[in-house]
């Protein structure tokens, strides 16, 4: 069968390159060999590839889907307009997702669906937080080979829901990328809010093991602003939020309840939400080139209105905006477009889709920042925030989005890219990127990975395809002959 690698290893191990591992915090983790959930530790694979990607059968109908390296097996599920066992047809735009541990040695997978417009919601009325908003998430009990058990709604009446994160108690935080609401004008489609019933742009926590769709209620003190992700801290107890606010500058935010989550097994409201600034550099504009391994010292400024109420005639960038503005009135930094984010023995990774400096071969995306991509690390502990990858171009890896971490601490990275292409990348410890998976569905290419998962036992990724049209899909192979 015939390769259809972008890039070459070689090529990635040069642009990461850069990336010093030695002491602590340094590159993108400072353990490279720790293996958790079960114990050993292992030495790093010497060459974090898995070899070239083979177009391979789904095993789901024999349909070639995905490119995987040589013993790695897929199986997709649950696309759009799948009827689940509610009677309800699956959404589409399947987005972020988490996996928990299920009944018996099957998993339950939360799964985003960011559907955006004043629609009715899927599911039942009566559970809806929004009887006019089609996003929401679904819930899927699944083997670890991508047999589906049992599928339901979740959580409807949300919208746009984009990413979010899972925590510890067993809820998964769904996040709206989104400012919508019969407030404000009309978003980027042009489509009136007026239809909506309720205010949009929060975080919302949906039950793994609850059965059926149970209403939620949305934390408003963590802020009405275009949510992407979340990533709880257990220590500190601050759950961590990235903004993709596509046209301007972004901010990286922390909410404290106000009481352990943890312990409460929830995320209360009534809490406080700050927003990151770097000491000593008032609105350090963060979304250019920096040399990877740059460090800040930060701090954070609190938001003192997090929950704004919009008078009549605010239009939609106005709403997009209220929230940020009054950090970057106090001193707050700025990203580019702040996308997925995880959680990893204690630091924050998130990616900025379109920092860096500009690629000269290719004219720059639209929105706010350049580049091609950066990924961030903060850790709480020590308040530094660190530059731990960069990249140089289309070529080298093409808008990052949602990222989870693997056993061996590699993170997983759903590309973004707009060249057609569309790839599931790692990225080791030590720096080094190297391609796993890529789209090759035929026509629809270039629809972008998102919700990359592992199941809890570190057999199974589940990842998604968003888009055109919305599916997911279990992988499963020789793990430990590579990076992940």
């Amino acid at each position: 069968m015939t390769s259809v690698t972008r890039r070459t290893f070689i090529k990635g191990a040069a642009a990461g390159a850069g990336v010093a591992v030695a002491g602590p915090f340094q590159g993108v983790a400072a353990r490279a060999a720790t293996v958790r959930n079960g114990g050993t530790v292992r030495a790093s694979a010497p060459h974090p590839g898995y070899g070239p990607l083979i177009p391979t059968p789904d095993l789901r109908d024999g349909t070639t889907r995905l490119a995987l390296p040589e013993g790695f097996s897929y199986r997709s599920f649950a696309p759009r307009g799948f009827v689940m066992d509610d009677g309800v047809a699956t959404p589409a735009r399947h987005d972020g997702m988490a996996c928990f541990n299920g009944p018996g040695r099957n998993f339950v997978l939360i799964r985003n669906h960011e559907v955006n417009g004043p629609v009715p919601a899927f599911g039942d009325p009566a559970t809806a937080y929004d009887t006019m908003t089609g996003g929401g998430t679904t819930r899927v009990v699944i083997t670890r080979f991508g047999e589906v058990l049992h599928s339901e709604v979740s959580c409807n009446g949300t919208q746009m829901n984009c990413s979010g994160g899972p925590m510890l108690w067993g809820s998964w935080i769904s996040c709206e990328e989104t400012v919508n609401g019969p407030d404000v004008g009309p978003d980027f489609t042009g489509a009136p809010n007026t239809a909506l019933t309720q205010t949009h742009g929060y975080v919302h926590e949906v039950r793994a093991r609850a059965n059926g769709a149970v209403k939620t209620t949305p934390v408003r003190s963590a802020g009405r602003f275009a949510h992407e992700s979340v990533a709880y801290d257990p220590f500190f107890n601050h759950l961590y939020l990235t903004e993709d606010n596509f046209a301007f500058p972004s901010g990286f935010y922390r909410y404290r309840p106000p009481d352990h989550a943890l312990f409460r097994r929830r995320i209360s409201d009534g809490g406080r939400l700050q927003m990151l600034a770097v000491k000593g550099q008032p609105n350090a504009d963060l979304s250019g080139h920096f040399e990877i391994g740059t460090t800040f010292d930060t701090e954070w400024v609190t938001i003192d209105d997090p929950d704004p109420t919009f008078a009549p005639g605010t239009t939609n960038d106005q709403a997009l905006v209220a929230v940020s503005n009054q950090g970057l009135a106090k001193g707050a930094a700025m990203f580019s477009r702040l996308e997925g984010s995880a959680w990893d023995l204690g630091v924050v990774y998130f990616t900025s889709t379109q920092g860096g400096a500009l690629d000269p071969s290719q004219p720059p995306p639209a929105g706010f920042g350049d580049g091609r991509g950066q990924i961030w690390a903060y850790r709480p502990l020590t308040g530094r925030l660190r530059l731990v990858y960069e990249s140089t171009g289309l070529d080298v890896l093409d808008l990052p989005d949602n990222v989870t971490t693997s056993r061996r601490g590699s993170l997983v990275i759903c590309e973004d890219g707009l060249d057609g292409q569309s790839f599931l990348r790692g990225l080791t410890p030590g720096g080094l990127l190297f391609d796993f998976a890529q789209n090759v569905t035929a026509g629809t290419t270039g629809d972008e990975f998102a919700g990359s998962t592992f199941s809890p036992d570190g057999h199974t990724l589940f990842v998604n395809i968003q888009s055109s049209f919305g599916i997911s899909f279990a992988i499963w192979g020789p793990w430990a002959k590579g990076g992940f």
